[in-house]
């Protein structure tokens, strides 16, 4: 698969939005806005449910794909032989991301952002539930648990933390970079070892993402994003969530040969 593992994928970039983004998400350096209106908690308050009851959804979805994709032993065959599907899937996801990253006023433009997001989840879940198809059962169960244990504990602490971790998005963004390059080693370099370091490095990474688009949708530090960019904001929870999985998954898949 994309993040190494299976010999018939190869490795791809890492999926995160912001690296797509080329619109206007609603940024604002909290020294200089005015907080009359982006800093009432009420609203504030109200953003933050709205994006983890649509990042909830979204995870349910996919995590369904995975099991199904994973216990149903017919679909598990289907999807195994018919590789095709899961570039179709690829193609429809890298499409709605773009317009849904690149494109500020459209996801802002109720319901249309939400069908595009839908789209966008459906297709990724695909690639997902596929993805997990060709690891060991016990693998994916193990890889599910600790992307559970991971990401509640980095949302809870980056709640918590007085620390600024969106002072930091700029160094991400730059090791995201490197990392591309890595996986892109690692499609004429297959070595179990660079592939299990590469995983490592890249759940590490996403890790650290989690944290700063977690305190980014708080509107108390640095950097935030403006109430009214809630389907961006689970966008780049949901991503960052998935990429764990799947690094998680790699690794463990990789340890086991």
């Amino acid at each position: 698969h994309p993040w190494g593992g299976s010999p018939i994928f190869l490795p791809a970039a890492p999926l995160h939005s912001t690296y797509h983004e080329d619109g206007p998400p609603s940024y604002y350096d909290n020294q200089d806005f005015p907080t009359v209106h982006w800093d009432d908690k009420s609203v504030r308050q109200a953003f933050i449910r709205k994006v983890f009851l649509v990042l909830t959804l979204q995870l349910s979805v996919t995590f369904a794909f995975v099991a199904v994709f994973t216990f149903v032993k017919g679909v598990k065959g289907f999807v195994q032989r018919n590789v095709w599907t899961y570039y179709v899937s690829y193609a429809v996801f890298f499409i709605s991301l773009i317009v849904l990253s690149c494109c500020g006023d459209f996801r802002r433009k109720h319901p249309w952002n939400l069908v595009a997001l839908s789209i966008l989840t459906v297709s990724l879940s695909y690639m997902v539930g596929m993805i997990a198809s060709f690891y060991n059962t016990d693998a994916v169960i193990m890889a599910v648990g600790i992307t559970v244990v991971v990401c509640f504990t980095v949302v809870i602490f980056s709640l918590q933390t007085k620390y600024d971790f969106t002072s930091c998005r700029g160094v991400l963004i730059v090791c995201l970079v490197v990392l591309v390059v890595f996986s892109i080693l690692c499609i004429f370099i297959r070595n179990r070892i660079m592939d299990i370091v590469y995983a490592s490095l890249g759940a590490l990474l996403f890790t650290c993402f989690l944290a700063v688009d977690t305190q980014m949708i708080l509107g108390n530090k640095q950097l935030a994003l403006s109430p009214e960019e809630y389907i961006f904001a689970a966008l780049n929870l949901y991503t960052d969530i998935i990429n764990i999985f799947l690094y998680i998954l790699a690794i463990i898949g990789r340890a086991k040969e």
